[in-house]
């Protein structure tokens, strides 16, 4: 009776580890797509323009952590959005099957 309730404890953790390794993130629609890098400081470089993080900025990598701007890679494509000021707000780091995708028309 102890053993069948480990094992059946043991596959429900199982299986809370698969789902929590396939994180489904929405990613808004007006998301624009570009490549970033990181400059220095509170500074991005999105499509060859540099461009400042708004305060409380929030950038996330395919498995949707936060990344700090200096732990960016070099020449990653995302998709973003910029606040009213042209202040980055949020970046998405795309995964490899999000990259694949093409960008919706507009």
């Amino acid at each position: 009776m102890i053993r069948s309730l480990c094992v059946a404890v043991l596959l429900v953790l199982a299986a809370g580890a698969v789902l929590a390794q396939s994180v489904l993130r929405t990613i808004p629609a007006d998301a624009k797509r570009g490549t970033m890098s990181h400059v220095q400081g509170m500074t991005v470089k999105i499509d060859d323009k540099n461009v400042e993080l708004a305060a409380g900025a929030q950038i996330r990598d395919g498995r949707n952590m936060i990344v700090v701007p200096m732990a960016v890679p070099a020449g990653v494509l995302v998709k973003y959005q910029l606040g009213g000021d042209g202040k980055l707000t949020r970046a998405w780091i795309l995964s490899p099957q999000e990259a694949a995708q093409p960008d919706p028309k507009k």
